[in-house]
C-alpha cells in the first residue's frame, strides 16, 4: 500500500510530458504551493514546465523537488499528475496501488487498459469526472480550446497552399462564404461556432437535444442554422461542408461513427474534416489519430486532421487552463485514502476507471467487452 494510506500525506509525482509535441504540464506552481501547504511532497520532472512556460526555478520556489530521472518519479510517488494518457515507454513506470490522475480515454484503447488491469494501477481519469449537476468540469477547459483551434486549423488547411480547396472561411464581399458544418451542440460544437460565425462563415450546427438547438439559436441570434441531427441531416450537411467538425462526446464510452467513409467521399474534393472526437476513437469512420509533426492525411479527396491533443499546440493557454479545474480534485484525492475520498464523494468516483486489476467504467468495459465491475464492490 502507499504510504499515504498510513500517514495521511502522499508524494505527488509531475512527470515531463513525452506523447508527440506535448507541451502542457499537469501542475503549475500554484498548485505545488497548495499541495505543500497541506503537507504533501511535490516531484516534478526537470523541465517538465518548460513547453509552457514554467521555469524548474519557479517550481522550487513554490516548494516541488526537481528530479531528472522520470523513473524515479514514477516509482516514488503515491499519485501521478499527468495531461495525457501514457504512451507506450511509460507502461513498464505503471505499478500497483499508485493512483494516475489524468485524462485516460480508455475506451478506443485497450492496450493501455489491459496494462493498466495488469499493473492493478489506480486510473482517475479527467474526462469521466461527472459534477452533481451531470457537466464534466475537467473535459469543459480543453474542450473550449480544441473547439476554438478546430476553425483555426480548419481555416488553415482551407487555403490551396495547405492542401484544401483555396476557399477564405469568411469570404469577401461578392463571393459566399465558407460552409461550417459542425456535428454536436456541447462545449466543443459551442467554441467552434462562436469561432466560425465571428469569422463570417456559413455555420450549420446539428445535435440531437432539441433544447440545445434551442440554446444555440438564441445565443447566436439566428445567425447559425440549427438541425436535428439524424442519418439524413448528418448525410446531407456532411456533403455540403467546406469545413467539417466532429464535435461529439458520449462520456467515457467510444465515439459514435456518425460519418462514413461514403459521405466523406460525397464532400467536394479538397475540403477539410476535422474530428475533435479523435480521443474517443473519433466520429468519422475514415478518423485515425494522427500527431502535430504529421497532422493531416487524405481519405477519398477530403484532407482529414485528427490531432489526438490538439490543446498541447498553444500550451501555456491550455495548462493553466486545465490546472484551474484538476487541482481542486487533486487536492481531495491526496486529503484521504481513495476509498473514503470516493466512498463521501460521487463526484470523484464517478473518475475511477480501473482499480487494482477491474475495469469501474461502465463504458470502458463495453466498448471492450471486459467485465464491469462498480468502484463499490472492489473497497
Amino acid at each position: 500500500m502507499p504510504r499515504w494510506a498510513a500517514n495521511g500525506l502522499m508524494i505527488i509525482g509531475v512527470p515531463k510530458e513525452i506523447k508527440d509535441h506535448e507541451y502542457r504540464v499537469g501542475l503549475v506552481p500554484g498548485g505545488v504551493h497548495v499541495l505543500r501547504a497541506s503537507g504533501h511532497e511535490v516531484l516534478v520532472e526537470v523541465d517538465a514546465g518548460e513547453g509552457s512556460g514554467i521555469s524548474n526555478d519557479e517550481y522550487r520556489t513554490a516548494g516541488a523537488r526537481i528530479v531528472d530521472d522520470p523513473s524515479q518519479i514514477w516509482a516514488r510517488s503515491d499519485m501521478i499528475v499527468k495531461v495525457k494518457e501514457p504512451i507506450e515507454p511509460e507502461y513498464p513506470r505503471l505499478r500497483e496501488d499508485q493512483v494516475l490522475f489524468t485524462y485516460l480515454h480508455l475506451a478506443p484503447n485497450a492496450p493501455l487498459t489491459r496494462r493498466l488491469l495488469e499493473a492493478k494501477t489506480i486510473g482517475v481519469a479527467y474526462e469521466t469526472i461527472r459534477e452533481r449537476d451531470g457537466s464534466l468540469p475537467l473535459l469543459i477547459p480543453m474542450s473550449e480550446v480544441a473547439g476554438r483551434m478546430a476553425i483555426q486549423v480548419g481555416a488553415y488547411y482551407l487555403q490551396k497552399t495547405s492542401g484544401g480547396r483555396g476557399e477564405l472561411l469568411g469570404g469577401v464581399p461578392g463571393v459566399t462564404p465558407a460552409h461550417v458544418v459542425i456535428l454536436g451542440g456541447g462545449t466543443v460544437g459551442t467554441n467552434a461556432t462562436k469561432m466560425a460565425v465571428g469569422l463570417g462563415a456559413r455555420v450549420t450546427i446539428l445535435d440531437r437535444d432539441l433544447n440545445r438547438l434551442r440554446y444555440l439559436d438564441d445565443i447566436f441570434g439566428g445567425r447559425v442554422r440549427t438541425l436535428m441531427s439524424n442519418a439524413y441531416t448528418i448525410e446531407d450537411s456532411v456533403k455540403k461542408a467546406d469545413l467539417l467538425i466532429g464535435a461529439v462526446l458520449i462520456m467515457g464510452a467510444a465515439a459514435p461513427k456518425l460519418v462514413t467513409r461514403d459521405m466523406i467521399r460525397a464532400m467536394r474534393k479538397a475540403s477539410v474534416a476535422v474530428d475533435v472526437a479523435v480521443d474517443q476513437g473519433g466520429c468519422f469512420e475514415t478518423t485515425h489519430p494522427t500527431t502535430h509533426s504529421s497532422p493531416t492525411y487524405s481519405v477519398e479527396g477530403v484532407l482529414h486532421y485528427c490531432v489526438s491533443n490538439m490543446p498541447a499546440a498553444v500550451p501555456r493557454t491550455s495548462t493553466f487552463a486545465l490546472t484551474n479545474v484538476t487541482l481542486s480534485y487533486a487536492v481531495k484525492l491526496a486529503s484521504r485514502k481513495l476509498q473514503e475520498v470516493t466512498r463521501d464523494d460521487p463526484v470523484l468516483r464517478s473518475g475511477v476507471n480501473t482499480y487494482r486489476g477491474k475495469v469501474s467504467c461502465q463504458p470502458v468495459a463495453e466498448a471492450q467487452n471486459l467485465d464491469y465491475v462498480p468502484i463499490e464492490q472492489l473497497w
